[in-house]
Parts: C-alpha cells; sequence; structure tokens
C-alpha cells in the first residue's frame, strides 16, 4: 500500500512506492536527499526526522550509526526507514545534495501565526429593488466596522466574484482594507522569497497553519548583467529604461517561482493575498526601481531603509488584485534586508552568550551579538565559491566535484549526481586547497610544490589535477592551479579579515565565542574542519558551528506568518551597529594575515 509523505522544508508531498523506503519516496517526489552509498545505510548522510506518523522500527545499523540523542528526537536513515502510514519528515540542510541546497532549504523556526492579513466569511443579501447599495458598502458593512475597499483592482475583481459565488465568500483584509475576495474553501496563500545575488528562492506558505507547502529555486536572471551587484547597478544605472528592464528580469523570474510553486499544489499565484520579499539594499533597491547611483559612490548611502509595503501589480507580480509585498528594513548600503531576515530567524536578537553570523555568499554579510550589542558589516568576498574565475570552476551543479580527499598521495572525490566529474565547485575548491595543505603542497603562503604538482601546459603556473582526462566526464583534466588557489585565498581572506575586525571591535578572541552561525548556499555545504583549517573560521571547536541553510528565506517565512516578527525585523535594524570595514583601524593588517593559510 502507498502512503502519503510530505518533506518539510522543501514542500514535496506525494505517495511513496509501494513497499519502499523514505529514501525511495524521497527519490519518487523529487526531493535530493544525498546518499553516498546509494541507499546502503553505510554512509548515515540521509539522516531525517520523522515529524509525523510511524515507520519501521529502528536498526540495528541505525542504532550504530546515529547518536541517542538524535534517536529519540525522531532522526532516521531514509534508506533504513519505511512508512506504515502517511508521515511527514523533516530534512535538515545537511542531508540534502548541494543541488537542492543551493537554493530553498533553510531552518525550521516556530512562530506564532499571526499574519498581516486576516479572512472572514460572509453571506451577503443580493441587491433588489428596495437595496440599492453598491457592492463596496454592502460588503464593508458585513464587515468589523471600518472595513473599505478603496483598491480599483480588487473592488474589480470583488463584483464579479460575489456574483459568481452567490453572495457567499471569504474576504481577506489587510488591516482595515478589503484586498481580496473569494471562495471560502479557496487556498489562502502567501509567498515569502529570497533574492539573493547569484540564487532566487521563493516559498509557498499556508497563511492559516503557516506551513510552507511549495519550495522553488532559481538563477537570478540579472546574472546577464554581470555576476557582481557593481555591474548590475551600473547597468541599472543607465537610465528609467535600463531600471525598468533591471526590475523586469527580477518581477518575472520572481512570479514564475509563485506560478511553480502554486502549480505543485493545485493552487493559482491569484490566490496569494500577500508576499514578504528580502534581498541585499542593492537587490532591494533593483526590486522597488529605486536609485542605485548613490550606492555605487561613497558614502554608500540607501535610498530607504525603513519597511516597505508596496501593492503587487506595482512591481510586477501577478498575486491577488489587491496583495501587498512587504520588504523587510535594511541596514546600510551593503547590509540589507537579507541580513535582517537571518538575523531574525537564527535568534541573534537575543543570544545566549556570544554568537557570530555569516551568511557566505559573493557579498558575505557578518554580525557580532557580544554583551547585547549587535554589530555588522560586509565584505566584498566574490564569485570563487561559485566558481567563478576558477580554471575549472563551475555551480554547483550535476557533475560538479563537491568533496575532495588526498589520502596517502591518490585523489578521492564525488560528484552531484555521482556521474563523471566535469568541473569543481565552491565546496570541492575549499576541500582540494584544505587538503593540498594537509599532504605538504602548499605552504602557508598557498604556494603549490611537491610531489604530484605539474607546470600548466604551455609554461603556464603549476597545477594539481583532480581527475585526469581518462576519469573525467569532459574529455579534460580537471585541476587546481596556482591562479585558482589565490582567488580562493583573496575571498577566504575577505571573510577573515571582517571575522578579526569585529572580534578586536569588541574586545574578545575566538575563544570567546560560544556559537558560530554559517548561513547560505555556499556555507550550509562546506566542510567545516577544512574551513577551520585554511582559516576561513576562527579558532574554535567544530561543534559550536552551526550550518543553517538559508536562513534569510527562513526569515522572510516567519515574516510572512507573524506580524510580531515584522516588528522584530523593524526593531532589530534600528538596532544594529554597522562597521564599515574598510575605515577600520587595523584593516589593512588583518587582510594581509587573512590572506595566508
Amino acid at each position: 500500500m502507498a502512503y502519503t509523505i510530505e518533506f518539510e522544508p522543501v514542500g514535496r508531498r506525494g505517495p511513496g512506492p509501494e513497499g519502499g523506503t523514505l529514501l525511495d519516496a524521497a527519490r519518487a517526489l523529487g526531493v535530493d536527499l544525498a546518499s553516498v552509498c546509494g541507499g546502503g545505510g553505510t554512509c548515515a548522510r540521509c539522516k531525517v526526522r520523522v515529524v509525523a506518523g510511524a515507520v519501521t522500527p529502528v536498526t540495528a545499523r541505525e542504532a550504530g550509526l546515529l547518536a541517542a540523542a538524535e534517536l529519540a528526537q525522531g532522526y532516521r536513515l531514509a534508506c533504513l526507514a519505511a512508512p506504515l502510514g502517511d508521515c511527514r519528515v523533516y530534512v535538515p540542510p545537511e542531508s540534502l545534495t548541494a543541488l537542492q541546497r543551493t537554493q530553498v532549504e533553510g531552518l525550521e523556526v516556530p512562530a506564532r501565526v499571526r499574519p498581516a492579513v486576516s479572512a472572514r466569511v460572509v453571506r451577503l443579501a443580493p441587491p433588489t429593488l428596495d437595496d440599492l447599495r453598491a457592492d463596496d458598502e454592502r460588503l464593508c458593512a458585513a464587515l468589523p466596522r471600518g472595513a473599505r475597499l478603496p483598491d480599483v483592482e480588487a473592488a474589480r475583481h470583488a463584483t464579479l466574484v460575489l456574483r459568481e459565488l452567490g453572495w457567499q465568500v471569504r474576504v481577506t483584509l489587510r488591516g482595515r482594507e478589503v484586498v481580496h475576495v473569494a471562495a471560502v474553501d479557496a487556498p489562502w496563500l502567501g509567498l515569502a522569497v529570497d533574492m539573493g545575488t547569484t540564487k532566487l528562492a521563493g516559498y509557498l506558505v499556508d497563511l492559516a497553519t503557516g506551513r510552507t507547502l511549495a519550495a522553488r529555486g532559481a538563477m537570478n536572471p540579472q546574472i546577464a548583467y554581470g555576476e557582481d551587484i557593481i555591474a548590475r547597478m551600473m547597468a541599472a544605472n543607465q537610465g528609467p529604461d535600463a531600471a525598468r528592464r533591471m526590475q523586469a528580469l527580477l518581477t518575472d523570474a520572481v512570479g514564475q517561482l509563485a506560478a511553480e510553486a502554486c502549480a505543485a499544489t493545485g493552487a493559482r499565484p491569484a490566490e496569494i493575498v500577500d508576499a514578504v520579499v528580502v534581498g541585499n539594499t542593492a537587490m532591494h533597491h533593483l526590486f522597488l526601481r529605486l536609485p542605485v547611483g548613490p550606492l555605487m559612490t561613497a558614502p554608500y548611502v540607501p535610498a530607504v531603509r525603513a519597511p516597505v509595503d508596496v501593492k503587487a501589480r506595482d512591481v510586477g507580480l501577478p498575486l491577488a488584485p489587491g496583495a501587498n509585498v512587504h520588504l523587510l528594513p535594511n541596514i546600510a548600503g551593503y547590509v540589507g534586508a537579507d541580513h535582517v531576515a537571518m538575523l531574525l530567524a537564527t535568534g541573534m536578537a537575543e543570544p545566549a552568550g556570544s554568537a557570530l553570523a555569516i551568511d557566505i555568499g559573493t557579498n558575505t554579510e557578518m554580525c557580532l551579538a557580544h554583551e547585547g550589542r549587535l554589530t555588522s558589516l560586509s565584505c566584498a568576498s566574490g564569485p570563487a565559491f561559485e566558481g567563478a574565475h576558477i580554471s575549472c570552476g563551475m555551480r554547483a551543479a550535476p557533475g560538479a566535484i563537491e568533496r575532495v580527499r588526498i589520502v596517502d598521495g591518490r585523489v578521492e572525490f564525488k560528484t552531484i549526481g555521482d556521474g563523471p566529474p566535469v568541473g569543481l565547485c565552491g565546496s570541492g575548491l575549499l576541500d582540494a586547497v584544505a587538503h593540498l595543505r594537509y599532504a605538504g603542497l602548499l605552504d602557508r603562503l598557498g604556494r603549490l610544490a611537491g610531489p604530484g604538482v605539474r607546470p600548466a601546459p604551455e609554461g603556464g603556473a603549476a597545477e594539481f589535477v583532480i581527475a585526469d582526462e581518462a576519469r573525467s566526464g569532459g574529455g579534460r583534466a580537471i585541476t587546481v592551479t596556482q591562479h585558482d588557489i589565490q582567488e580562493l585565498l583573496l575571498a577566504k581572506g575577505a571573510i577573515r579579515c571582517g571575522i578579526d575586525t569585529l572580534l578586536q571591535e569588541a574586545g574578545i578572541t575566538a575563544g570567546g565565542l560560544d556559537r558560530v552561525i554559517i548561513a547560505g548556499a555556499f556555507g550550509t555545504y562546506i566542510d567545516v574542519e577544512n574551513a577551520l583549517a585554511i582559516g576561513l573560521l576562527p579558532a574554535v571547536a567544530p561543534d559550536r558551528v552551526a550550518q543553517v541553510g538559508n536562513a534569510a528565506g527562513t526569515g522572510a517565512r516567519l515574516a510572512l506568518v507573524s506580524r510580531a516578527r515584522r516588528r522584530q525585523a523593524r526593531d532589530l535594524a534600528l538596532r544594529v551597529r554597522y562597521l564599515e570595514l574598510a575605515r577600520a583601524p587595523r584593516f589593512a593588517r588583518n587582510l594581509a594575515a587573512a590572506l595566508t593559510l
């Protein structure tokens, strides 16, 4: 018998194969669970937590691979647990393959569900010759006192729907404003979006329960105008038409995410009655078509810092007729609403002890919480972690080498999808550099030399072969070059410089940190011990490091389902002290020190 399995937070739900395991169900529903051993129960990478429903008893193999505390919390290996009925399963970030993890996964944080919109079911008497009230009067009279229907699009829609549905409808209100009228049993949906420089993540949420129904990710189409945000702002700054073009690229892509998420649940984008969008300050301004010129020149002042509410249709999103889009506040020119959302999701407002939260990306933002103070900064870490400017670099896609080890001079690697290697993604590059260092093939300055190191073709710089031509899927050797190592050192150095500057400003050392939180697509999938070994992260015990996935997306979802969380986000943005990294007294010295291994 086939049972219905629901996977959170990726928003996939459907029947699993009859007689199959949770891993079989994940494969059938397109949930990319990691399974290095192919489902043999030996790698322990397909770990999930059974939230609701019954599964087969814990096997002896699971008892040996999972900690007692994990088993007590409901964690199982998906390849060894079979459903005994309908189940709801939570997939932690580390159990997803890199392709999906780079897009949508993140924390599940509880919140009291009280969204910015509310719903009322009303039954109205139809107009008669004795009752000639207009539709807006008739509707608002049945709602709480002060209700109004000022939005022309919502009014146009309401007039048609009231008659189609026989004058019994569900009304969605934002405060006292009617924003949508629909069938009583129609889906009541919200949309949360994280607009990253490289990728977009969208979450379709049931506003009645707060549950994520579907999640979808996509590349940011603005990437055609440049990998870095400066190039895109320069493109948008060419004039009104250019700004509209850059906005349309974003809104069209977000609209497509919404359509795909709705299609997965049998809903329509027109049933989305509220939305929350987060992104860095530049993405925020491009989305709203605000002037970006001031963000490109000192002192890098944003046009708008406060939270923004705008009609969805005014930014080109085809949601419910009167639906609003809420954008969380920015902090500074290069620390935006996505950072606020990350702080919201990770509990940085009231941390126990001292905590450092880092959202690693093309632009990396970080915040130190110490003695009740929150201090944030940003650093230009560049696109090396996305595979850009790397000789064999590529994004985290099928065929990308995502894991590298050098054991007794022998190179071992794993690719996304387990197919032949075609390139090297960011996590694979980090692993390769760490293991080259372990093997004594890299000195402290990142110079490559020793057994197995060869000159590049045509007398170029030195390189180390990860996969030769015979093992490569593309017919060419996949290597790490001296140039690649320097690119990684530059990215790593920018991030570590920011971390050290925050610690020095607070007067503490890495040993004083109780927690280090790593967010972002790349940060979720790095090997923590390797990151510590090359100095990307400060010297803390590995068990103090938590990888939390797309925390900005989680923060957006929290703000979508909770008015209190929106207020908290506003207060957080005002509370954070922004530090301009380049103006820090020891910036140059910290950067120089951070450019070593």
